[in-house]
């Protein structure tokens, strides 16, 4: 094992942290509610991680939990902060050097912008598989999406992930909803666009070269359910080893037609058209291999 991928259990935030919380004589479980008080989430295991030396925080946002962690243990201001010191070489690839940035995967990027602030622009975690479900209600509008994911983790101590949803329209933007192997943490809603972010923190911090699946939904309460532009699309900004999305119409309203394409970074225009064939019963479905970066998406159209 590389020991530079690894904190040394003498490292002086780790120690500092550690002889802190004894003295404050607080267990993980009551700082996280306090952190949680101040509007910060920070796992249990998280916590015990950075104690430990396992792991240290490192991003913007678990910056900011530390600021909060002085005031909850109380302690000087920059008493943790100041044992951090830069951020250590997290050894970027090639391929996320490459990827286009965030801000350039939405054509109207001023729309997203205000939500992307929670977004971890380092990439502590790379997407293996991601499967999409979506269900659209008999007034056309669509009423939940599903997603699963396989997640593997670039470096040690990644505990977390950020979903962002567009509704493509004005109106109350989705609730995510965590189903299996993650918690809700912090929310950013832009509901006059109907754009929401949200953090979806694991059960588990995860060490360097491990998996999870994590599920959870995006879900519109209604009826009526928002309409939006027709389409269901999903951003890459680097490649996914298998795409497979899903959409079940309602049986009693089936669309006249459907068809996928992609839209690539470099390429302005949509390309990769192919009409997709819907069932009886309102199901349709497309696979992708290998894709990204770029835009798959799914469009439909209604008798009239």
């Amino acid at each position: 094992m590389d020991t530079r991928d690894h904190v040394s259990t003498e490292d002086p935030f780790a120690t500092a942290l550690r002889a802190a919380i004894a003295a404050r004589g607080l267990g993980l479980d009551r700082i996280r509610q306090r952190l949680l008080d101040r509007g910060t989430e920070i796992s249990v295991a998280a916590l015990s991680y950075w104690q430990s030396g396992r792991s240290r925080p490192e991003r913007r946002g678990s910056i900011q939990a530390v600021r909060h962690l002085e005031e909850v243990l109380e302690l000087a201001t920059g008493s943790l902060t100041g044992l951090l010191g830069e951020p250590r070489s997290r050894g970027r690839t090639r391929r996320t050097a490459d990827a286009p940035a965030l801000e350039e995967m939405w054509p109207d990027r001023e729309r997203i912008e205000p939500v992307l602030s929670l977004v971890d622009r380092d990439e502590a975690l790379s997407r293996i598989t991601l499967h999409i479900a979506v269900e659209v209600a008999a007034d056309r509008g669509v009423r939940t999406v599903r997603t699963r994911q396989v997640l593997r983790a670039e470096r040690d101590g990644a505990d977390r992930w950020v979903t962002v949803h567009d509704l493509t329209q004005a109106g109350p933007a989705p609730r995510i909803v965590p189903i299996r192997s993650c918690a809700l943490g912090r929310v950013v809603r832009q509901e006059e666009d109907g754009v929401v972010a949200a953090e979806l923190v694991f059960d588990r911090v995860l060490a360097r070269g491990e998996t999870i699946v994590v599920e959870y939904a995006s879900v519109v309460d209604g009826p009526p359910y928002p309409r939006g532009d027709d389409t269901y699309c999903s951003q890459f900004r680097t490649p996914v080893r298998d795409y497979a999305v899903e959409v079940q119409f309602d049986p009693a309203a089936l669309p006249t037609s459907v068809r996928r394409y992609v839209v690539k970074p470099d390429a302005p225009r949509p390309v990769e058209h192919q009409r997709m064939v819907v069932s009886p019963e309102g199901y349709t479905h497309a696979v992708a291999l290998g894709f990204g970066p770029g835009m798959f998406c799914v469009a439909w159209e209604w008798p009239d």
